[in-house]
């Protein structure tokens, strides 16, 4: 049997050069030399370590605890390492701690949320009250604030120190620092990386990584990739002297109190000596023409200190003054804005160009996150993959909308806007909405659909045209859960009813926005066996769940592939990921292609589906002759589909995919054949509702590349005893047993609710967090995932800390609802 062809090899110690002597470029430098790849050449264009880029002027807090466990991850890495450091001009990291206030309800209840955060990711963090924060910051006017979140592990990085510290270690262990020397270009030869041109020739390579910061966009147009990424001022003053401040500090230590953080007026305070720091982020959005900063400030220094703006920092001076009333005797003594690269989602940039192998990213990397990032990019390269998921920061995430101009400038703004907003997990975008919509939209609006965003898809959450049933069915005895006020944006009772209507009638679900593929062609089957956990060598009609994993055996996604004829499979996948993992595996006889965008898929699933569906179709739809996870194409009336009986909510019913053009014709068609069984549309809330009562995982919330199918409960997709090696089957043959499982708990208070990422307690200590949760309507109560270490048992109680509110939950056995199957394959 053929093998698939591999992405392409590097040598064992290949050269290596990485554009950018920032903090970013040289702790990538440090990694990967002490992984043994010592050819490595860091060059810049300015002088090092002072470059003139954002680390010269970067402020230097590092803050670990952030809503995304891979970025906490990356903070947590940099303030281990920083804090190993030495550098022969004095400290790279000072230990100060991290102190949060909040002025306004909200924002204290917000942190009381992120300390749930810290102690799902194993952060150390506490809340204070008033007097306790005040003792710990003594500037602070006590009357102002209602209490505080610290974090004793935080602190301030010497940036400059710490990047020459990494520098001088990879230095040592062979690497090579060229300073004053521009990259003018990527050479490039037989879609591969060959080197560098700078002004003062060419630089031999077989990897080149850009970590140029904000110059970086740039440098990657010249080899036709597009990073998302906008560079964008920030306003940065110190004060004058504090008498207050006066012999607190050596000037050694330059800082004693912890780094403090208002958000509620977007300021953070940081010490230098007896003077303070004042970062904003309470101005509009700056967003800098990388051309004219290149013409403007050629000649000097530091290109990335851009003059201040004083007009636009008087209303944040006002609100420092009344949180540290001291700051009333002094004035801003030096200031400037600086220049940090922003996107559209606030992640970081990594990853390999599909197009040009060897030509790796590391962008839009803040000091806080730099070195973390760094050890991440150095094992990717080396390894393989990371040993920690970075799919949120993965360069192919982005859709193709996102990756054009306006959106990227658009957006980027918006996340400059609200770096310091409290958001909420399922608020989405106001602007740049309607990109792309399924062609049911306009029935969508017509019933008063309430619009969730994804991947640029407009997705009804839950439609208003049904709360007169809701109302109907609270007569008949259907409990609406009562939730707190956080609980409720965003989310409607009426979705607890459209999601007991499925159970018990029939209801359509617009499932467009499934990212789909076609792979076609005689190497097709091959391909899928050696990229795919499961058997999908079956008879033409068989439909296959299964997984894609990473060379360490990680769940890079989950997968369904439909045999549509010999040679032609419909996969339906998670995300742009999948398609760059896919193509970057792809052999010659295999043809890839997206057709998403070109097709549309109704969910009919209830009861009373079959009842809906039958009549319009020539085919047997009978559990007999149709049986489940089978496929066929046929008509529904005139309509050309593709049927396929899976059912996602755990109920009877099919994934009902045709054309485009046939898609408005297709949802009419149904919703007047359903109408003497009471179809109804129903929304994106209770979908995921019924998916968690059945116990079907969602990749990239309950499980991701750090999990394996073991830990994930999917070892039944997994079929190692195929004929043909598949990613990732040596690494499971190798794994040890997991530590952690995922696991369903059920909510014992039929209104606690729960939205992601809070700290599990098992005995009195936080032993996992919650991933996903809905509210049943069979159950009654919530049902959440959460990962937890084996040794708990189905039984067992555990509490659940939702914003300083505790919950008890049972683990229970899965799936919760119907474990015997009886409702889908009736």
């Amino acid at each position: 049997m053929p093998k698939i062809p591999k992405i392409p090899t590097i040598p064992k110690n290949p050269k290596i050069v990485v554009i950018g002597a920032g903090i970013v470029g040289t702790s990538l430098a440090d990694e990967l030399t002490e992984r043994g790849c010592t050819d490595v050449t860091v060059v810049d264009r300015g002088p090092m370590f002072a470059t003139g880029g954002s680390t010269s002027h970067a402020p230097g807090l590092v803050f670990q605890t952030n809503a995304s466990k891979t970025m906490t991850a990356f903070a947590r890495y940099t303030v281990e390492k920083f804090n190993s450091l030495e550098h022969p001009g004095g400290w790279t990291f000072n230990q100060v701690g991290g102190l949060e206030v909040a002025t306004t309800p909200e924002r204290w209840a917000d942190l009381h949320r992120k300390a749930g955060w810290a102690q799902s990711w194993g952060i150390e963090g506490r809340l204070l009250d008033p007097a306790e924060c005040v003792a710990l910051h003594p500037l602070i006017e006590r009357d102002r604030i209602l209490g505080g979140f610290h974090t004793p592990h935080d602190g301030l990085a010497k940036a400059l120190r710490a990047a020459e510290a990494q520098a001088r270690r990879a230095e040592a262990r062979g690497a090579t620092l060229r300073p004053h020397t521009e990259v003018l270009g990527i050479l490039e030869h037989g879609g591969r990386v060959i080197g560098v041109h700078t002004a003062d020739g060419v630089i031999d390579a077989d990897i080149v990584v850009c970590a140029a910061g904000f110059w970086g966009a740039q440098l990657a147009r010249q080899v036709g990739l597009v990073l998302p990424l906008v560079p964008m001022a920030h306003q940065y003053a110190r004060t004058g002297q504090l008498a207050e401040l006066v012999g607190r500090n050596s000037e050694y230590a330059e800082a004693g109190l912890p780094i403090l953080r208002h958000q509620d007026r977007d300021l953070y305070f940081r010490e230098h000596g007896d003077r303070l720091g004042i970062g904003s982020y309470s101005h509009k959005p700056m967003p800098v023409d990388m051309s004219t900063l290149l013409a403007d400030t050629a000649d000097e220094a530091m290109p990335s200190m851009l003059p201040f703006t004083e007009e636009d920092f008087a209303p944040a001076w006002k609100s420092a003054v009344e949180l540290l009333p001291a700051l009333g005797e002094s004035k801003i003594e030096e200031a400037f804005n600086g220049v940090f690269s922003f996107t559209p989602d606030g992640h970081s940039i990594m990853g390999e160009h599909r197009e040009l192998s060897g030509f790796w990213v590391a962008e839009a990397v803040w000091v806080t996150h730099s070195a973390g990032v760094a050890k991440a990019a150095a094992e990717w390269i080396v390894d393989g993959t990371p040993s920690i998921d970075v799919h949120e920061c993965d360069l192919y995430r982005f859709e193709d909308v996102a990756r054009s101009p306006k959106f990227i400038a658009q957006t980027s703004s918006q996340a400059f806007v609200e770096v310091y907003d409290i958001i909420h997990p399922h608020q989405h975008r106001s602007a740049l909405r309607g990109l792309r919509t399924s062609p049911f939209h306009a029935r969508q609006v017509q019933a008063g659909a309430f619009f969730y965003e994804g991947g640029g898809w407009e997705r009804p959450a839950w439609y208003d045209a049904n709360a007169a049933l809701m109302q109907r069915l609270a007569g008949e005895g259907l409990r609406l859960p009562v939730r707190d006020e956080w609980a409720a944006r965003f989310w409607s009772p009426i979705s607890v009813a459209e999601a007991h209507w499925t159970r018990t009638r029939v209801a359509m679900y617009d499932m467009t926005p499934l990212t789909r593929y076609e792979v076609a062609g005689p190497g097709a089957l091959t391909f899928l066996q050696q990229l795919t956990t499961n058997n999908v060598d079956k008879s033409i009609g068989s439909v296959t769940y299964t997984l894609l994993l990473d060379e360490r055996g990680g769940i890079r996604s989950d997968l369904t592939v439909a045999r549509l004829a010999r040679d032609v499979f419909q996969v339906g996948a998670n995300s742009p990921l999948d398609f760059d993992w896919l193509t970057r595996h792809q052999p010659a006889d295999v043809v890839l292609r997206d057709i998403t965008g070109g097709t549309c898929c109704v969910g009919l699933w209830g009861p009373a589906a079959r009842d809906v569906a039958a009549p319009l179709c020539p085919d047997d739809l009978s559990d007999r002759a149709f049986r489940y996870f089978r496929a066929i194409r046929t008509h529904l009336d005139a309509i050309p589909v593709t049927m396929m009986r899976l059912s996602y909510v755990g109920e009877l019913g099919w994934e009902i995919y045709t054309g485009a053009e046939y898609g408005a014709a297709l949802w009419d068609l149904l919703a007047a054949a359903g109408q003497d069984h009471g179809i109804i549309p129903a929304g994106r809330i209770a979908f995921n509702s019924l998916r968690v009562e059945k116990g079907y995982r969602s990749w990239g919330s309950d499980m991701t590349a750090e999990h394996t199918p073991s830990a994930a409960g999917l070892d039944f997709a997994v079929r190692m005893d195929k004929a043909v090696d598949f990613v990732g089957k040596s690494a499971l043959s190798a794994a040890q047993p997991p530590s952690s499982m995922l696991r369903s708990i059920v909510f014992d208070d039929p209104d606690a609710a729960v939205l992601g990422s809070e700290p599990v307690f098992v005995a009195g200590g936080c032993a996992g967090y919650v991933t996903s949760a809905g509210h049943s309507p069979t159950l009654g109560r919530t049902i959440a995932y959460a990962w937890l270490p084996v040794a708990v048992r189905i039984g067992d109680v555990v509490t659940v800390d939702y914003r300083g509110t505790t919950h008890t939950a049972v683990v229970a056995a899965e799936p919760v609802v119907d474990p015997a199957m009886t409702r889908i394959k009736r």
